[in-house]
């Protein structure tokens, strides 16, 4: 039996839906589609069939509360400390930081936007430490 994931895209409420888009695609590495910085809606592809893609649509107001659903993003490549570094770099802004002295916990952000999404440790990380808890127990 063949699974089709029913989510067509996550959809993000923006003042300025382009430069989100732009930032999202450099978190994410998923394309962004022929768009204009003045179009009220943007999307960014992931390019693999049954993955969301990311919508951003223009709206008059601006955000007020805490969000309800967070992405939360574990780096394919490098460690959650870069990432966060690199994210910084591009416009993102630290929320409160759950790095434990272990290695495990996460760095809560928000986007230029103030949209908060977490950065886990990435899956070299993790494989890591799944290693050396394996040998640990041998």
């Amino acid at each position: 039996m063949t699974y089709l994931n029913p989510v067509r895209h996550i959809t993000f409420d923006a003042a300025g839906p382009y430069r989100l888009a732009e930032f999202w695609a450099e978190v994410t590495g998923y394309a962004l589609e022929d768009s204009d910085p003045a179009d009220s809606e943007v999307f960014i592809d992931p390019g693999q069939p049954g993955v969301p893609g990311l919508l951003f649509v223009r709206v008059p107001e601006g955000k007020t509360a805490k969000n309800r659903v967070h992405l939360d993003i574990q780096p394919p490549t490098g460690t959650r400390d870069e990432t966060v570094e690199r994210l910084t770099g591009l416009g993102a802004t630290m929320v409160s930081d759950q790095r434990r002295p272990d290695g495990t916990g996460w760095v809560y952000m928000a986007d230029p936007e103030g949209n908060e999404f977490c950065v886990e440790r990435s899956a070299p990380e993790r494989a890591e430490a799944d290693q050396a808890a394996r040998a640990a127990q041998a």
